[in-house]
């Protein structure tokens, strides 16, 4: 692979993030619009994240998502401009055009040399059907700030009173560039500008600048000496032309004139070009912008000595006119107030922008690199603390002890590098709640608690599908119908809340609504009828919640676009599990259903229990440890369950399940020595484990088990401890299942 599709690669994939987060965002923004119709902020900023969007796929060529995101900011700024005003049906098209554009993205990523597919076509021309509804045939309001210019340029040409005031005949737009040095290496590829530019019009003629091209001993191959004059056949306006180099505003100096252009404009060019103005002006010549007549009439003015720096300003045009100028253009934001001059608010937004770019993009697999190494650290961290103590020596221990709080706070740091607020996944659920609620005809209000609270990014990412079943189970089975809710002197809007919060170490999710509640006797009739249960097994109330758990268990009466289409709550389920998390669920018929997920905070490094089976270790994770107790002889023979504290309690040998002969021959009665239960709950059951040795609490890095003994029953993961022995990481939730 060479460098430059290196180079597009890396770019692709920087698009990739970016246009996701983008893509969130808007729509975030069109579902507060809904109940904030008229806010001018959010609509500016819908306008910014869609125009962003199209601009960053038209450098990679990406055709189609520009097309079609270019018509939809259209509508989107005849909304901003007033022309038009937001109601259900616009709503509804904006957010089927966020969708549209979503699909092109990823099919633009996924296949770049395909054509989109049938469906996806159609669905595209339907949607724009509708938008151009919305486009009237009239020319869209200038911006004020080419209002601004206009006006400026007036009083400029009679002030100074140039006789240039004449057009030139050429009908195409000119564009002149002068890349600066850095431009490479800021990431940016000129090339892919000139490939975006085409898509806005026909490039007629482009001349090449090389005048700062060095010698070829000198030529540094990571920066740019050239320019370009450019002529462009296009109906496009400045402000669309302009678009195409945003992201090279800070990176070249441009320069765009209108087809047939005064001559004064050409000599403004002239003068803020650094090339000699006579060079330049053959360069024009060339380029078909001016003719040889033109040229003279404009190099004639430079003799009459005119001040190109003079600045002309109208008295009606005021500090504050100027200041709302640049705010409107988002070149200020909004929120730098108190500035006396234009200059002073510039000053601010450029202070806010540096403090906004103190971060990087990191990627993903490197932060997984690193949180290994991070664990290596930690076991040898564990290692050296256990020699440490067997010399017994004051000054190294102490050493030791200072290495192990450094460790630890470099564990602590590097795993907050992955944390990310779960409010992003939250809000994805709005669009979900919005569209089953019409789709269903039901009234539904979601409210989000807790979006600011941090986990792992990889807990993040695997926790939102059980979180996406479990609403819309929620929406469809558990949420009645406005009439039916009024009818028994509810709100007819329904209210589901989504909460997060840490307690004890571990992250907890709330989704919990109104609805219905679950329906004890249906349940346990479903569960007979499915044999999952006997006619004469009698369940407690939680007993009887945890059913729709069980493998196959369904009361839907038929299959709905919403839920029951097989993928029962036994897979939500697994799916936690396989988090080391856990679920449970609390119901009252006719108020509502809460379900409550635990989970760890990083699936990488986890506070573990070390306990001794005959000569292994193993590990047991410390959050699903209640309390450790004795087990004596005389319990030890009466069989597998034991009174604790007036409640009955199973238990288990884990040298039985694992085979450990050791432990298994090294009996109470033998060797006059005791068990040890750790008691352990998992999703509101209690079990107790007997182990030989309690060795206390242990900082455990968790190591796959490979897809030999991935399947091995009663194990989750491995560890190393500090003595280099390999520990097996109980399964504490399977382990329950097959106790209770």
């Amino acid at each position: 692979m060479n460098d430059e599709t290196d180079y597009l690669a890396e770019g692709r994939q920087v698009f990739a993030e970016e246009s996701r987060e983008l893509l969130q965002q808007a729509e975030y923004i069109l579902l507060k619009l809904e109940d904030e119709p008229d806010n001018d902020e959010l609509i500016n900023d819908l306008f910014r994240t869609i125009h962003t969007i199209k601009g960053s796929a038209g450098l990679f060529s990406f055709d189609d998502v520009v097309a079609f995101t270019h018509v939809a900011e259209s509508v989107m700024d005849q909304l901003r401009d007033k022309e038009i005003f937001l109601d259900d049906d616009l709503m509804c098209l904006l957010l089927d055009s966020h969708d549209q554009i979503s699909q092109l993205v990823a099919h633009a990523l996924d296949n770049t040399e395909e054509p989109i597919g049938d469906s996806l076509r159609e669905k595209g021309e339907e949607v724009l059907k509708n938008l151009h509804q919305y486009l009237d045939v009239k020319t869209p309001h200038s911006s004020v700030v080419m209002i601004a210019e206009s006006e400026l340029k007036v009083l400029t040409e009679s002030e100074v009173a140039l006789e240039l005031t004449e057009s030139v005949i050429n009908d195409y737009w000119h564009i002149s560039i002068r890349f600066n040095r850095n431009v490479l290496a800021n990431g940016m590829d000129p090339l892919s500008f000139f490939r975006y530019l085409d898509t806005v019009g026909n490039i007629t003629h482009m001349t090449t600048l090389t005048t700062d091209l060095p010698s070829l001993d000198d030529i540094n191959p990571e920066e740019s000496y050239l320019g370009f004059e450019i002529s462009l056949d296009s109906p496009a306006s400045k402000e669309t032309i302009a678009e195409v180099f945003e992201f090279l505003m800070e990176d070249c100096l441009l320069q765009i004139l209108a087809p047939r252009s005064k001559l004064s404009d050409y000599a403004q060019l002239i003068y803020a070009l650094p090339e000699e103005n006579r060079a330049i002006g053959e360069t024009l010549v060339a380029s078909s912008a001016l003719t040889e007549d033109e040229l003279l009439k404009v190099l004639e003015c430079q003799n009459a000595d005119i001040n190109k720096h003079t600045i002309v300003t109208d008295e009606n045009i005021t500090l504050d006119k100027i200041t709302n100028i640049l705010m409107d253009d988002a070149i200020i934001d909004k929120n730098i107030t108190g500035a006396s001059t234009p200059d002073t608010a510039l000053d601010k937004q450029k202070q806010v922008k540096e403090v906004e770019q103190q971060s990087v993009r990191v990627n993903a697999e490197k932060l997984g690199d690193l949180i290994n190494l991070v664990g290596e650290l930690v076991i040898s961290s564990a290692h050296t603390e256990l020699k440490a103590k067997q010399t017994e020596q004051a000054e190294l221990l102490e050493t030791v002890e200072n290495l192990t709080r450094l460790v630890e706070e470099i564990r602590d740091a590097t795993l907050s590098l992955r944390m990310v607020q779960i409010g992003d996944t939250f809000n994805r659920f709005k669009r979900v709640v919005r569209d089953v609620s019409k789709e269903m005809g039901k009234k539904i209000d979601l409210k989000i608690v807790g979006g600011d609270t941090e986990l792992d990014k990889t807990v993040v990412e695997k926790i939102s599908d059980p979180l996406m079943h479990l609403i819309r189970n929620s929406l469809d089975h558990g949420i009645e119908k406005p009439d039916i809710r009024t009818a028994n002197g509810k709100s007819e809007t329904a209210i589901v809340k989504l909460e997060a919060y840490h307690d004890s170490g571990s992250i907890v999710i709330e989704i919990t609504d109104d609805g219905a509640g679950l329906n004890p006797e249906i349940l346990t009739a479903k569960a007979i009828e499915n044999g999952i249960i006997s006619a004469n097994q009698q369940l407690t109330l939680p007993e009887i919640h945890r059913l729709i758990f069980a493998p196959g268990f369904s009361t839907a009466k038929e299959i709905t676009n919403i839920s029951g289409r097989g993928v029962g709550m036994d897979v939500v389920n697994k799916n936690i599990d396989a988090l080391r998390g856990q679920i449970s669920v609390n119901s009252e018929l006719g108020v509502g259903t809460s379900f409550t997920i635990r989970l760890p905070l990083t699936l990488a490094i986890i506070d573990g229990f070390q306990v001794q089976v005959g000569k292994s270790s193993y590990v047991i994770p410390l959050d699903l440890v209640e309390e450790c107790i004795a087990l004596d002889e005389q319990q030890a023979k009466k069989g597998e369950y034991i009174n604790l504290r007036g409640e009955v309690m199973p238990y288990i040998h884990l040298s039985e399940i694992f085979n450990d002969e050791d432990s298994l021959n090294s009996t109470p009665d033998k060797k006059g020595r005791r068990y040890n239960i750790v008691v352990v709950v998992y999703a509101g059951q209690k079990a107790g484990l007997v182990v030989d040795e309690l060795l206390g609490e242990h900082q455990t890095v968790i190591k796959p088990l490979g897809k030999v003994f991935q399947n091995l029953k009663g194990i989750s993961g491995a560890t190393i401890l500090g003595s280099g022995e390999v520990a097996m990481i109980i399964d504490v939730p399977g382990l329950i299942r097959r106790l209770v």
